[in-house]
């Protein structure tokens, strides 16, 4: 069977990569190490079924996606029944939400969106890394192994030698790792692939063993970031959103995706300990969904949705928002919540609290000096 590079990477409900890191260039490691962690939601998060608003337009939009047991945040939100944990990390502090905020991506391509998301920058096909990887570059953070298996995605182009991990690989027998991995590696030079070969299989205990199932990646996840000396950079990708029809409202396929965003924050929460103090979580989406249900009991590419948001580094639990409402007039091209927050904003803002570079530096190494606002303070502790 041939192996693309697509079908070699994936194989499971996510893929997770890592980006390992040497001394910086400048400052100091910290200590203790801060992580952050991006959870890429592929095809367009419904940010008013993750997070709906007590809004008796919601019932006239879209009837039968109305949910049933909200979690109840504030008086004006709610998250979706099956984000158990990030409702219960609410109580302590650990979790916050940025409502109404998107990239500057106003269309409704998925490639297009998504390559705009990866990259930061505000037209497709513009810039070949992304905005985590110049975030990297620019608090001097240099990756320690090459990528392996397949393209590193590009979030985190931009810095050199990132490393991410297939843990079933290491449970396979020598021949046939080097076999498959010949086969997504058709047509690079042998010196290129001897290095791949050895930083598979001279990888940490760590890094080894377990499966490609959603829940031991997120288990092994939360241990490979305690390691003080290890990665302080980890990547979820998420695929499953574009829910067109039958999206569902409490159980259903938007419901069970967001379960999976969940499941990853509950286990590094459980499984980093203390460490979960010094960590950030945020997701990433390339747009959000229509304010109104269609024809088949789902929703079309819409523009606003929400970052959701967890870990200790997080100043407090809160709905952060310049709420644009739902009358018809307020919605983006009279069909979409409108975005009133540029996501980059928040990005670059819990990059500079993670990696401890000033903001001015971020905004101008990662986002060419673009009008994007320092948020530090008012959602980080810094």
């Amino acid at each position: 069977m041939n192996c693309t590079r697509r079908s070699f990477l994936k194989g499971s409900l996510a893929t997770i990569f890592f980006s390992n890191f040497n001394v910086p260039l400048y400052g100091s490691i910290q200590n203790p190490k801060k992580n952050i962690v991006i959870i890429s939601l592929r095809g367009g998060m419904d940010g008013l079924t993750a997070v709906p608003v007590n809004d008796s337009l919601i019932g006239k939009y879209r009837s039968d996606l109305v949910l049933k047991n909200k979690l109840k945040l504030n008086s004006d939100f709610s998250l979706h029944p099956k984000l158990q944990t990030l409702h219960n990390l609410w109580s302590q502090n650990l979790a916050s939400v940025v409502h109404a905020t998107n990239i500057p991506y106003t269309e409704r391509s998925h490639f297009d969106g998504q390559n705009i998301m990866e990259t930061g920058a505000l037209k497709a096909y513009t810039e070949k890394t992304g905005w985590l990887g110049r975030g990297m570059k620019s608090a001097g953070l240099y990756g320690s192994s090459l990528a392996l298996s397949l393209p590193m995605p590009l979030l985190l182009r931009g810095v050199e030698k990132n490393n991410n991990y297939f843990p079933t690989w290491m449970s396979l027998p020598k021949r046939e790792i080097i076999e498959r991995i010949t086969r997504a590696y058709d047509g690079v030079e042998q010196d290129k692939l001897q290095e791949v070969y050895n930083v598979i299989m001279n990888r940490p205990l760590t890094m080894q063993g377990g499966d490609e199932t959603l829940d031991s990646l997120s288990k092994r996840t939360a241990q490979i970031l305690k390691d003080p000396l290890g990665p302080k950079v980890a990547v979820f990708d998420l695929e499953g959103f574009d829910t067109h029809t039958a999206q569902g409202t409490d159980n259903g396929e938007h419901a069970e995706n967001l379960q999976d965003v969940d499941l990853i924050i509950k286990n590094l929460h459980a499984g980093m300990g203390g460490d979960f103090d010094n960590t950030l979580i945020l997701t990433l989406t390339e747009f959000g969904r229509t304010v109104e249900q269609n024809g088949g009991n789902g929703t079309e590419h819409g523009y606003g949705s929400a970052i959701l948001m967890a870990g200790g580094l997080l100043k407090k639990s809160q709905v952060f928002t310049d709420w644009p409402g739902l009358k018809k007039g307020n919605l983006f091209q009279g069909r979409d919540l409108l975005s009133t927050i540029d996501s980059r904003s928040v990005y670059a803002s819990a990059m500079s609290a993670v990696f401890d570079v000033e903001f001015d530096r971020i905004k101008n190494d990662v986002f060419w000096n673009e009008d994007i606002k320092d948020l530090s303070s008012l959602l980080f502790r810094v």
